[in-house]
């Protein structure tokens, strides 16, 4: 039940090809979704978002590898459907998100795979712990100028963390083993980024 977040981070659509002119892009909240996963007495697996998410890319056309991108998802909203397990993942057992309201990422390193796949080293933030993080980044082949004008680039982010490396750790035994929450949380962000004019 936890985690970002990705990031929340994270957040990197930065796997897109060379668009001319370009330089700044910010990350549109309102087709951004940050996504996560865990498993839940090790039998199913519960699903959650968070957000919005916000953020700047700064992209380099001539080597996309020198581009930067700092981000940062709204740990207040945590949605898994189920208004109990909510309060609880807002608490100080999970995300205590009244005192860290924000999960933050910014970019250190970024690696060439192929021609939009790439991956995102940088450091993640959350719960007042800080963590170098890989992100698998996929972006779109090209791209797009929405109805309005505004020239528009997206992509998949994704990553698995270990819950426990930010200190949450909040658990229980079950009788004859196994836990109730699973320490690792796979982290899926869908991202739009529209162009600074």
């Amino acid at each position: 039940m936890r985690r970002s977040v990705m990031f929340a981070v994270a957040m990197f659509a930065i796997a897109l090809p060379c668009v001319a002119g370009a330089s700044a892009w910010k990350i549109d909240p309102a087709h951004t979704s940050a996504q996560f996963a865990v498993r839940h007495l090790m039998v199913s697996t519960v699903r959650g978002t968070l957000g919005p998410v916000t953020g700047i890319l700064s992209l380099d056309e001539a080597d996309l590898t020198k581009s930067s991108v700092e981000a940062s998802v709204d740990a207040t909203t945590i949605d898994t459907r189920e208004p109990k397990r909510d309060a609880h993942l807002k608490s100080p057992d999970f995300f205590d998100a009244e005192k860290y309201p924000a999960i933050t990422f910014k970019s250190k390193k970024v690696t060439k795979l192929a021609d939009t796949k790439y991956q995102v080293t940088g450091d993640l933030t959350m719960r007042g712990v800080t963590k170098e993080v890989v992100l698998d980044v996929e972006g779109s082949p090209k791209p797009a100028t929405d109805p309005m004008g505004n020239v528009r680039i997206g992509g998949i982010v994704t990553t698995k963390l270990n819950r426990k490396d930010f200190s949450v750790l909040w658990n229980k035994t079950l009788d004859g083993g196994g836990v109730v929450v699973s320490d690792e949380v796979a982290v899926t962000i869908d991202i739009e980024l529209v162009q600074e004019k």
